[in-house]
């Protein structure tokens, strides 16, 4: 189970433009759907787990370890999605610093951030669908949505008033 955590989250340590969020739909299609570790509900718990805790957002891949082969597979699916492309950036940024007045530098950086976007769309689109199961859950991820993106109110209030929905409606 190990070595199989270590393949699938190194594979994506290396998809991961913008982040590891922009992967949350292959981990989920791998893990869901192809793999059948867990069911999309249970996906989705331990995605908002790994990004309620504290820490970087790579903890999907420590959850999902974790869930699968105990600490050791916490452990090491968290080191298969950091040091990928950890070690890949250290020499891309080499590269990068010395082609810094290239024409293709320029092109590549307008590139990505439309690119990261589309991907973080698509993972929202994907935890959406897993999470959204009835009128109350699709409701509280209508109103998250709309306080996110029209005030200024910090996302941890907004959890915290998911969780005080959840408790009192689920």
């Amino acid at each position: 189970m190990i070595g199989q955590l270590i393949a699938l989250f190194a594979r994506m340590s290396l998809l991961a433009v913008g982040g590891v969020n922009s992967t949350v739909p292959e981990i989920a299609r791998e893990v869901v759907n192809i793999r059948h570790w867990v069911t999309p509900e249970q996906f989705a718990q331990l995605f908002a787990i790994s990004n309620a805790a504290p820490g970087p957002n790579v903890m999907i891949a420590t959850v999902i370890g974790a869930r699968m082969a105990g600490l050791w597979g916490g452990l090491a699916a968290t080191l298969a999605i950091i040091l990928p492309s950890g070690v890949l950036v250290i020499f891309a940024s080499k590269l990068w610093d010395r082609y810094r007045d290239n024409r293709w530098r320029g092109i590549i950086q307008r590139a990505l951030l439309p690119i990261s976007a589309g991907l973080l769309i698509s993972a929202a689109v994907v935890l959406v669908r897993q999470a959204d199961t009835g009128w109350v859950t699709i409701a509280v991820t209508a109103l998250c949505t709309a306080f996110a993106w029209r005030s200024r109110i910090h996302p941890l209030w907004l959890m915290a008033g998911g969780v005080v929905v959840g408790l009192v409606m689920l």
